[in-house]
């Protein structure tokens, strides 16, 4: 019988391709890996890895067993959900990632929600981008995340896991009142020679603001680096940068940073689960309070009219707007 545990290392070394990779995802050392991929080799009765260079890569039999992992996971899953339905109440800790710009708007409702309907169940925050969540939650180290994604990027759904779209979420250029004619009667191309405020490297966000750019004939001059695109806006509103963000970050921009919503599709909002587990029944119940929550949450004011802090009327008007569900 094949160890599963085993297979899970198997498949993260198809993935990250180094040991050292897989050593570090595991909190093991990297002798370790290569013990227990010995062993699952013993097991299958067959080569799985084979040297090349300083590395190892994996033979025809390790790639087949390795894309044979996740069905074997999820199946798991499903088995673990069919005898947690049997008990009589929902209970227990509920591990929940969350990207820092939904924390306000998805995920204290959430908290606030599930004490309501289920107030046995133990919901934990734990505060990840995409970039952080989506490994904890394959390693089990999280129980659902809410993570966004951007189509245009056109990067491919975790292996693994399955995506529930709780809303759109549009992006928004953040500029200095001075250039707001510039970049009304131009476009981005107006902003050329402007400083930008981006995320840090690696980052989608930082991604598609290259990609908006240079859609626009242009490379961006990244200046400023913040994690929090929010307090970009800070520097937004000192007259000497501007941003893309994300629409949920612009809802209370300082005075002096307009904020314009941009044309075309920004990034979805999205709750990721492993394969297999949508059906157990804790994770399926915060599934159905996300998906009820966001359907019929407002929206952050509008970033075409909250282009400052005194635009007061023109955001409170906005603010009603539901969120669009996909």
């Amino acid at each position: 019988m094949l160890d599963v545990k085993r297979m899970v290392i198997l498949r993260d070394l198809a993935e990250h391709t180094r040991v050292t990779a897989v050593a570090d995802l595991h909190g093991v050392t990297p002798s370790a890996v290569s013990q227990q991929l010995r062993a699952l080799e013993a097991e299958a009765g067959a080569a799985l890895v084979e040297r090349e260079g300083r590395g190892l890569r994996l033979t025809p039999a390790g790639m087949a067993l390795a894309a044979a992992c996740e069905p074997v996971l999820a199946a798991l899953e499903r088995a673990e959900g069919a005898v947690r339905a049997l008990d009589a109440e929902l209970s227990g800790e509920l591990a929940i990632g969350c990207a820092p710009s939904a924390l306000a708007t998805v995920a204290a409702p959430l908290v606030a929600e599930l004490a309501v309907r289920h107030p046995r169940l133990r919901p934990r925050i734990v505060q990840a981008d995409p970039e952080e969540a989506v490994p904890r939650l394959r390693q089990r180290r999280l129980d659902l995340a809410v993570t966004y994604a951007y189509p245009l990027l056109g990067a491919p759904p975790a292996a693994g896991t399955t995506a529930v779209p709780l809303f759109d979420d549009p992006l928004c250029l953040a500029l200095p009142q001075a250039l707001l004619p510039a970049y009304e009667r131009d476009g981005l191309a107006a902003l050329r020679e402007s400083a930008w405020v981006s995320a840090p490297a690696p980052s989608s966000c930082r991604e598609m603001l290259l990609h908006a750019c240079r859609n626009a004939g242009f490379t961006p001059r990244i200046a400023h680096e913040c994690a929090d695109l929010r307090s970009g806006l800070w520097l937004v509103a000192t007259g000497q940068a501007v941003s893309i963000l994300p629409k949920l970050l612009c809802d209370a921009p300082p005075p002096g940073a307009a904020v314009r919503e941009l044309p075309g599709r920004g990034r979805t909002l999205d709750v990721l689960v492993r394969a297999g587990t949508e059906t157990q029944p804790a994770v399926a119940a915060t599934l159905a309070a996300l998906t009820s929550l966001t359907s019929s949450a407002p929206r952050t004011p509008s970033a075409s009219s909250a282009s400052s802090a005194s635009s007061a009327s023109s955001a409170s008007s906005a603010s009603s707007a539901p969120l669009t569900a996909r």
